[in-house]
């Protein structure tokens, strides 16, 4: 199938004709054991923690959707973040970028340094400073593009050159704008890290992680990691997350279409300061953007004048709902400064106060639009 369009492989993923029923939706294997032929023949199946039907389905629709040669499904984004993280071995050092999500942030700063695992976060648009962080050994470069949440754009086939040079491998973490939009993998990234969590799944109702990595013997560690670790999927999550990626064209047309009129609007409004995405052409992404990935995505970030505005219109919304999570088909605002990244609160990684971010999601535009201005006005 690897000579369909992106469209066509999306309705068609987790296709699967059962044996006995010629069913063609597939179904949930939910049993834990699995009968063995023998105690010396384990067969395909043995324990679902190690491999189950639901879940290799998935996997391999993962594989073909980001063009890798292994893909590892885990039971949330994190679980995905931190099972790549053990992928470097104790002592070894991890150059991330200074804009990082903030779990990913706690992971490295709260947690892996007992494992002495060392972190440096650096601006990996400034590919120079990489060049000087390459200087010392590093297991592995992280990076986020664009980033969240000010959708920063980094350019991800030059930071691979570097790190590859080095010896570092590149993982990427795609969520922000995911498979549709952008592969990592053919930019030159080692591995990518998706939130399944988000567009992928698509309608808020299922927790979820995955890696794929480009060299299937790194995919094979990482599937030691997962049965080993146990943050494995439920069958039940594998199934939804095959069905919600049938739609995946659909709704990032959807959400990318809104996320540019919401982005346009917001320009021109007199309560906001500065607007990123990187799909308006005038913003400083946008070529770079245009460059490496297929769409913008559905996030729009931006900033107000004054911080006292900004939380204002986070609790004013009423299309737009104030939470955290992304990638839903109804759109949510979020106040990053004391929600996704108040671990970053007082460092030099701190985002502004004045920054709201939103997730745009599939409703009629025009509904978005009065429900932000409304919210924006002055009391």
């Amino acid at each position: 199938m690897d000579d369909l369009h992106l469209d066509t492989l999306l309705a068609h993923l987790g296709d699967h004709e059962d044996e006995q029923t010629r069913a063609l939706v597939p179904p949930i294997h939910l049993s834990v054991p699995f009968k063995r032929p023998s105690a010396d023949e384990p067969g395909q199946y043995r324990y679902s923690r190690l491999a189950n039907p639901t879940r290799a389905l998935l996997e391999r629709a993962l594989e073909l959707l980001e063009g890798g040669g292994r893909a590892v499904a885990f039971g949330s984004g994190m679980a995905a973040v931190t099972a790549t993280a053990q992928l470097v071995p104790a002592g070894a050092r991890v150059i991330l970028t200074s804009e990082v999500y903030g779990n990913t942030h706690r992971l490295y700063t709260t947690i892996l340094p007992a494992l002495r695992i060392e972190a440096e976060f650096v601006d990996l648009r400034d590919l120079a400073a990489l060049e000087r962080a390459l200087e010392r050994p590093a297991a592995m470069v992280w990076a986020e593009s664009p980033t969240n949440p000010s959708l920063e754009v980094v350019d991800l086939r030059a930071i691979a050159k570097l790190a590859h040079a080095r010896g570092a491998l590149l993982a990427v973490d795609n969520s922000i704008v995911g498979p549709y939009c952008q592969r990592p993998l053919e930019l030159g990234a080692d591995l990518v890290v998706e939130s399944t969590t988000k567009y992928l799944n698509g309608h808020d109702d299922v927790l979820g992680g995955a890696v794929v990595a480009r060299d299937p013997a790194l995919g094979e560690r990482l599937a030691y990691l997962q049965y080993v670790a146990g943050a494995v999927p439920s069958p039940f999550d594998c199934w939804l997350l095959l069905r919600g990626m049938k739609t995946l064209a659909l709704r990032m047309e959807r959400h990318q279409d809104n996320a540019l009129r919401v982005a346009r609007f917001l320009r021109q409004h007199p309560a906001v300061a500065r607007v990123r995405y990187p799909g308006l052409p005038e913003d400083q992404n946008h070529p770079l953007a245009k460059r490496q990935q297929r769409g913008f995505g559905g996030m729009v970030s931006f900033e107000t004048h004054d911080a006292r505005t900004a939380r204002h219109a986070t609790e004013r919304t009423r299309v737009f709902t104030l939470a955290g999570g992304f990638g839903g088909a109804a759109s949510l605002i979020e106040y990053p400064a004391t929600m996704s990244h108040a671990s970053q609160v007082g460092t030099p990684l701190a985002v502004s106060d004045c920054l709201v971010r939103l997730s745009v999601g599939i409703e009629h535009p025009d509904d978005l639009l009065a429900d932000l201005d409304q919210a924006l006005r002055p009391e």
